[in-house]
């Protein structure tokens, strides 16, 4: 994908709906041929489309691309959006659909499950950082991306279902209701991978992680200069860690009620602990379609 793009014309003045307005109107002013609530409907939900790939595909280009094709997929398809659920639910069924049938990542080739990433925790050498790789506040911000991606890593080790199950169920915390809904899967086989995922990762953890379990001997300091020598971790493009983020846990509330729209314990409640990651400007890049003399045909609007 090319970040970087024409800049796209104006969009035609339309509705400038308010943030108040609910998804189902925006669609409804969509359908009609309003750009401006298009774009204000995509914008509301790109944001958690794009944290979830992030999360399924562990590389930012990845993401990105995953999420624009969800985006692109909802608008040459709203015309068939019935309203017999939310709109969100019917949007993000899409876009989930698509992340569970997308291409695997290169992040997600070389896990191959909890002992291939056991083996690669054994064999990275334990080491300090040096002076090379900056001062102290921009070591620290280095251990803690070696401490996300290595979180997003132990993700990896779940099949693809499991790892959007725990991502929903206990990441954004979702409840049973919206998250088979979203899935298209009984509420009972929500609840079971989501505790079998849970398990999973809480055995891996208290088996490995020294944050979990402080008699653990790996330490994150000792193993970032190994994760950046092996490119886990570009200390020239931080992913994760930020000097100043939104936590997960911080926006908890606000995702349930995101989800619910749709419609743990110590070693999982850290990845609340991770950052809500700011979105590229995704719907911009479809901004001169929209606008374009085909946005009519485009909705499949007769």
């Amino acid at each position: 994908m090319e970040h970087e793009k024409p800049s796209a014309p104006p969009l035609p003045v339309g509705h400038a709906p308010a943030t108040h307005t609910t998804d189902e109107r925006l669609v409804e002013l969509a359908l009609s041929g309003d750009v401006a609530s298009l774009d204000t409907l995509l914008r509301r939900h790109q944001a958690w489309l794009y944290n979830v790939a992030l999360r399924m595909l562990q590389q930012p280009q990845d993401a990105e691309e995953a999420t624009q094709e969800s985006l692109l997929k909802i608008v040459t398809h709203l015309s068939t959006f019935r309203g017999h659920s939310a709109f969100s639910t019917w949007a993000y069924r899409i876009a989930f659909n698509l992340l569970l049938d997308r291409k695997r990542s290169r992040p997600e080739i070389a896990v191959q499950g909890f002992d291939c990433y056991a083996d690669y925790l054994a064999q990275a050498s334990d080491e300090d950082l040096g002076a090379e790789h900056g001062s102290a506040p921009e070591r620290h911000l280095l251990v803690e991306e070696a401490k996300l991606s290595c979180m997003m890593g132990m993700l990896l080790c779940l099949d693809r279902q499991q790892r959007l199950v725990f991502v929903l169920g206990e990441v954004f915390e979702v409840n049973d209701t919206v998250g088979s809904q979203v899935l298209d899967i009984s509420k009972d086989n929500f609840r079971q991978l989501l505790s079998r995922a849970r398990k999973d990762l809480s055995a891996f953890m208290q088996d490995r992680c020294g944050l979990v379990n402080p008699r653990n001997p790996c330490r994150c300091a000792r193993k970032t200069r190994a994760f950046v020598r092996d490119g886990v971790v570009d200390p020239g493009q931080l992913v994760f860690a930020r000097s100043h983020y939104i936590r997960i846990k911080d926006i908890s509330v606000q995702g349930r009620k995101a989800f619910e729209r749709l419609v743990g314990d110590t070693n999982t409640a850290l990845y609340r602990d991770h950052p809500f990651v700011d979105a590229p400007d995704l719907v911009s890049g479809l901004r001169q379609t929209l606008a374009s003399d085909g946005f009519q045909s485009l909705l499949h609007i007769n």
